[in-house]
């Protein structure tokens, strides 16, 4: 197995009597693409920053790549991890550019690259314009680029696609995916579930400082066991004999309209309903299956640690 780039072990945060975080054990592979969601205040923003050394651990230990965050050697290791805050500080003054020019200087990374990470995140025609006349996409966007600045192996993004469009996110994503296939590894966060869940690798869900669930979206559906979700359309001849197929099968419809039937089902009955559906033939035209959101499955393991 390949050994993990982050390793993290027993680690708290306090803040006198508080704990921020509670106890993280986490291993995070090489190349991986790995979410971290959960409330307002469950944690998340200040593992990331210990993770990045900006936050002194109370207790435990974070390695990334072999190498203590405490220790000496890091420093040299920080200099191969970007960063994007949920909120970046901007000098509203200078231009884009300036402010990447900015950024290398504080980082040791090579100017001659900025003009082309500007391009990067589409913002080489706004490059030479005050920080202080862009939209807060733009801002996002430029906060990206100061991320790349350095040709990071480890990138950790906080809350990344804040302000940003659709057609914005969608490139957003895109450029990760080329990242790691070049083999970076990114950490991030966000409450827009629907956007991660069918990118990352694996997630962790926090609560309260802690790890509640950690794995594939997959295998935390799984480990919620939530019903999936069916749409049923039907021709108008057919809706007698599917309303008693559904009663035979104990199932009772949630909302039907003149041509559709929508109702749920336990997801080990899925092969069960469909093919007593489409034992109906020609009756039935269409069927959709859902199956529960990464909203779903974060408010399923709410609800279940709630006190």
């Amino acid at each position: 197995m390949t050994d993990p780039l982050i390793e993290i072990r027993g680690v708290h945060k306090r803040y006198g009597a508080i704990n921020a975080v509670d106890g993280i054990d986490l291993d995070i592979a090489p190349g991986e693409l790995f979410g971290l969601i959960g409330h307002n205040g469950a944690g998340k923003t200040t593992l990331f920053k210990m993770m990045l050394g900006l936050l002194p651990v109370t207790s435990g230990e974070i390695r990334i790549g072999g190498q203590a965050v405490r220790g000496e050697a890091f420093r040299q290791v920080r200099r191969s991890i970007g960063y994007l805050p949920e909120s970046l500080a901007l000098y509203d003054n200078l231009t884009g550019l300036e402010t990447l020019h900015f950024f290398a200087r504080l980082k040791g990374a090579d100017r001659s690259t900025c003009p082309a990470l500007l391009e990067q995140v589409g913002l080489a025609g706004a490059a030479d314009q005050r920080v202080r006349n862009y939209s807060k996409g733009m801002r996002q966007r430029l906060g990206f680029a100061q991320a790349l600045l350095g040709s990071p192996r480890l990138l950790f993004l906080d809350e990344p696609t804040n302000g940003l469009d659709p057609q914005g996110i969608l490139e957003f994503y895109r450029q990760l995916a080329e990242l790691r296939q070049g083999g970076v590894t990114v950490v991030l966060t966000s409450h827009i579930l629907a956007e991660i869940q069918q990118r990352v690798d694996r997630l962790a869900l926090m609560r309260n400082g802690r790890i509640q669930a950690l794995g594939t979206v997959a295998a935390l559906r799984a480990g919620q066991d939530l019903p999936l979700t069916l749409r049923v359309a039907f021709r108008p001849d057919g809706e007698a004999a599917l309303r008693q197929t559904l009663d035979e099968l104990a199932i009772a419809p949630l909302a039907a309209s003149a041509s559709e039937l929508r109702f749920t089902c336990p997801r080990q009955r899925k092969m069960a309903v469909l093919a007593a559906l489409a034992g109906l033939g020609p009756a039935v035209t269409d069927i959709d299956v859902h199956e529960p959101s990464l909203e779903d499955i974060f408010l399923g393991y709410a609800e279940e640690m709630a006190p």
